[in-house]
């Protein structure tokens, strides 16, 4: 098992340097008694109510791209304070990583109302994703209904895997706003096609097309 050690103090005073110290070699220690490959030592000095922290983001990279399959640290208020505390937590678990915590001379052992916690932020997310989807779903099957035809219409698909386009069709926007869709319901079709836009961003490519055929038309 390969394994972060994650050490933080929240001043720049001297005596915090041994605690980082103290913090090395406990962590250290423990990935030995645990047979871990430390792959990185992250120490830094910042407040745990922070979250914008280099060693945190350096840690969670680790973490994402599957460097690191465990994450070494002295207790959970190391990772952080109050609400950054359960965000950074809920990453890394999510993410998969155990966490090895030197008060628990093991793994972490969530509190009952962490674990309660955690668990409402975990459905709320699934439920976020499930609602995404199904605008998107939404979307294209009323597009679908009023003439949308992608496979006539979106001449610059790209193969599956490619990149996001970049490009937006801004004809079809103006023909499917003809057709009573929403912004959102637009957005929501075109991403389901594999383009990258916002309610905003087609929103606003709307008012520039039509701004274009009104001086046109004055002409």
């Amino acid at each position: 098992m390969k394994a972060v050690i994650y050490c933080r103090v929240s001043t720049s005073k001297a005596e915090q340097e041994t605690s980082l110290d103290r913090q090395r070699e406990e962590l250290t220690a423990l990935a030995e008694e645990y047979s871990m490959e430390v792959i990185q030592v992250i120490s830094e000095q910042a407040s745990g109510y922070e979250i914008e922290r280099d060693g945190i983001l350096n840690l969670l990279d680790a973490v994402k791209q599957k460097q690191a399959d465990a994450v070494l640290i002295q207790d959970e208020t190391r990772i952080g304070r109050g609400n950054a505390r359960m965000a950074i937590l809920h990453v890394l678990l999510k993410e998969g990583a155990a966490i090895f915590t030197i008060s628990h001379r093991g793994k972490l052992q969530l509190s009952e109302a962490d674990s309660m916690v955690l668990d409402i932020v975990s459905i709320v997310e699934e439920y976020q994703r499930k609602i995404h989807n199904m605008k998107i779903r939404r979307g294209m099957k009323k597009a679908v209904e009023n003439g949308y035809r992608p496979e006539k219409n979106l001449d610059h698909r790209q193969p599956a895997g490619g990149k996001e386009k970049i490009e937006v069709p801004v004809e079809e926007i103006i023909r499917l706003k003809k057709n009573k869709l929403t912004f959102a319901e637009i957005a929501a079709t075109l991403r389901g096609f594999g383009y990258s836009v916002s309610k905003a961003t087609v929103h606003r490519r709307y008012q520039e097309a039509m701004k274009e055929i009104e001086k046109e038309e004055s002409l």
